[in-house]
């Protein structure tokens, strides 16, 4: 990604700020900051930030500790990089008071409930004091239509998961265990350049192919059993998450009816995907083949989901919420 795209999003986050009651934003979820700035640490924990950015009508910056300064630097060129040497609590308040922070517009979904706690009674004692306003989806907006270089990174992502695929379908046989799989899709995955897995392989046959979100297990594969791989990589920042089910041998006739169940659902469902749809019409489409056939308790979640700089992204396949 070039310095160019990234200065894009920053005014085009510029103009939407201007019709939001504050005049910073202030960006901690990481794809969010990654999507803003392409600044690329990864926050371990729910509490750790490595880096956060403040962006107002005319600065941008990215306060992070001296861990990730050399990074930082590299790669959010854009950025005013701010390198904190103490608690963001006691940092924070000399950085907004330099932009002229008045009102702080915060990302309400991830900030926690101490942190804000903390902060609302060290930006009251400021003068002038520092308000806090809660931001739901601002960046998340922006993220779910892709530019035409974010599709070029999901296609090669997703290309490259689709290989990974065909080898290891390719190499399944009896008596291998669902944890040897998992380590053949990571290790070529690694091997073909991916940064990383785009979340832990999700290799389940049998009865384990009942959880959606099943672990790996020393359960070896059999003959007329389902398996299911649901897996990704992330390559280029970008991720890829893709499912497919294979049996060894000829299924049974009761797996048989199921699988050609939802593939007609998913064919139906893949008919109905095209600009001006309501998300909620292909979801529509394949929950009636599956009620039809009398499988409809057994769809308890949504039929799908965008996929970005983050696994699960805008938008949503479901019945809940039309987009």
């Amino acid at each position: 990604m070039n310095k160019s795209e990234f200065s894009k999003r920053v005014a085009a986050l510029r103009e939407r700020l201007e019709k939001l009651p504050c005049d910073t934003a202030w960006i901690i979820q990481p794809e969010n900051r990654r999507y803003l700035s392409g600044f690329k640490a990864e926050d371990y924990q729910f509490t750790e930030l490595s880096g956060s950015l403040l962006i107002n009508e005319t600065q941008a910056v990215l306060v992070t500790d001296s861990r990730y300064t050399l990074e930082a630097e590299k790669e959010a060129i854009d950025f005013e990089v701010h390198t904190i040497k103490q608690s963001l609590i006691e940092g924070l308040p000399e950085i907004l008071k330099r932009m002229g922070t008045e009102k702080l517009g915060f990302e309400e979904d991830h900030l926690t409930w101490g942190l804000h706690r903390q902060l609302t009674e060290v930006f009251g004692a400021l003068f002038p004091p520092v308000s806090l306003n809660p931001l739901n989806g601002l960046v998340e907006d922006m993220r779910e239509i892709k530019d035409s270089l974010e599709v070029k990174s999901l296609e090669a992502s997703a290309d490259l998961m689709s290989e990974i695929l065909d080898t290891v379908i390719r190499r399944l046989k009896p008596g291998l265990t669902e944890r040897e799989v998992a380590w053949q899709i990571e290790t070529l995955a690694r091997e073909a350049g991916a940064e990383s897995l785009a979340f832990p392989s999700i290799v389940a046959s049998g009865p384990n192919s009942a959880l959606p979100h099943a672990v790996p297990t020393d359960r070896t594969l059999k003959t007329k059993e389902p398996i299911i791989l649901d897996v990704g990589v992330r390559l280029d920042t970008y991720r890829s998450d893709m499912t497919r089910t294979v049996f060894l041998g000829e299924p049974e006739p009761d797996l048989k009816n199921i699988y050609m169940t939802v593939r007609q659902a998913q064919l139906a469902a893949l008919k109905e995907v095209r600009p001006g749809v309501d998300s909620c019409h292909p979801d529509a489409i394949a929950r009636q083949i599956i009620n039809d056939a009398g499988f409809g308790e057994y769809f308890g979640h949504g039929l799908g989901h965008g996929v970005g700089l983050a696994t699960h992204e805008r938008p949503r396949l479901a019945p809940q919420k039309p987009v």
